[in-house]
């Protein structure tokens, strides 16, 4: 287990809670800044081509879903001969990808259960493939030194109480909630006043600004409170607590403005083409069979965005460590 929190993704950022998705379109420029449907792929891994083939991966734009992509990828050139296209692409732009042969494979999809009916049922040009195994979890969280000094803050109700310690300039004669990116989609601040609680939202401005000041938090001992999400490598080094909010029960959410519950547990999966799905590939078999846990992805996610592993080596090192798990993937005995 992560964290002593999970019980259930990027934010959903992870992916529900971005925002910015890439506009509609093929013309949509990826977070990176490279591919785009309808080029070619921004890295040909050099895998030599055998009965697999060309398997075109999308790479969509957070660190989780590049460690899972890192390890597929490695499993399928080394251990099946494929030749690995990786498409850096946002997660509309990845899917629009199906439809056109350019994209087999997106290994890590927080929900969206819009672009399900459009390119499942409506179009039927991809196929879901079954969980990866990951928990997504979005929600409030507190550096582990103050959960275990003040164990009564992981209940919404007693917020008030400790406002006054979580003042800052920018709160003013409120507590601090520390949000992330104002792109991210979040319910806070109407949590925030839906609950009758004595805070105001500040965004830090990025996932990094959220990290640090939570680093930092259980560093000093200061008190910090704000918006996080699993899985996410860094939890691997700092094990935030959550804060438990208003269960969250279906259609509490439907309205933006009153929402006064917390926010829902993802079970994220993946998605392939309906071709793909169809080929025979190996690679087919091995992105329907893989699944792992949230402490196996941050691991990765942790080599990559930390120790600044290249994601090749990332997934080597894993793969050494994990060869039963593989094994298991590749149904070897």
């Amino acid at each position: 287990m992560i964290g002593n929190f999970i019980t259930q993704s990027r934010p959903a950022r992870r992916r529900a809670a971005v925002a910015g998705l890439a506009v509609l379109g093929l013309a949509a420029v990826t977070a990176c800044g490279g591919a785009k449907v309808g080029e070619s792929g921004s890295d040909k891994a050099g895998g030599a081509s055998g009965k697999c083939g060309t398997f075109n991966l999308a790479i969509n734009p957070w660190v989780g879903y590049e460690a899972n992509a890192a390890v597929i990828a490695y499993v399928a050139e080394n251990d099946l001969k494929c030749q690995v296209t990786k498409k850096d692409l946002k997660e509309e732009v990845a899917w629009q990808g199906f439809g056109t042969g350019e994209v087999d494979a997106v290994v890590e999809n927080w929900g969206h259960d819009d672009l399900k009916k459009k390119y499942i049922t409506d179009q039927k040009t991809a196929v879901a493939a079954g969980a990866t195994g990951n928990k997504g979890v979005i929600g409030w969280f507190v550096p582990p030194w103050l959960a275990k000094e003040h164990p009564d803050i992981t209940d919404w109700k007693n917020l008030n109480k400790y406002a006054a310690n979580f003042k800052t300039s920018e709160s003013g004669d409120k507590g601090q909630f520390l949000d992330g990116d104002p792109s991210f989609v979040t319910n806070d601040a109407a949590l925030v006043k839906n609950l009758k609680l004595n805070y105001k939202v500040v965004y830090g401005g990025s996932e990094a600004a959220l990290i640090q000041a939570f680093r930092q938090a259980e560093a000093k001992k200061s008190w910090v409170i704000g918006y996080f999400y699993a899985p996410q490598w860094f939890l691997s080094e700092v094990d935030l607590v959550k804060v438990n909010l208003p269960a969250y029960k279906a259609g509490c959410d439907a309205d933006a403005e009153k929402v006064a519950c917390d926010y829902p547990e993802y079970e994220l999966d993946k998605i392939v083409s309906k071709k793909f799905a169809d080929s025979g590939s190996p690679a087919y078999d091995l992105v329907k069979n893989f699944t792992w846990t949230n402490e196996d992805q941050n691991l990765v996610a942790k080599y990559i965005a930390e120790d600044k592993m290249t994601p090749e080596a990332a997934a080597k090192k894993w793969v050494d460590a994990n060869r039963a798990k593989v094994d298991a993937w590749l149904k070897k005995s």
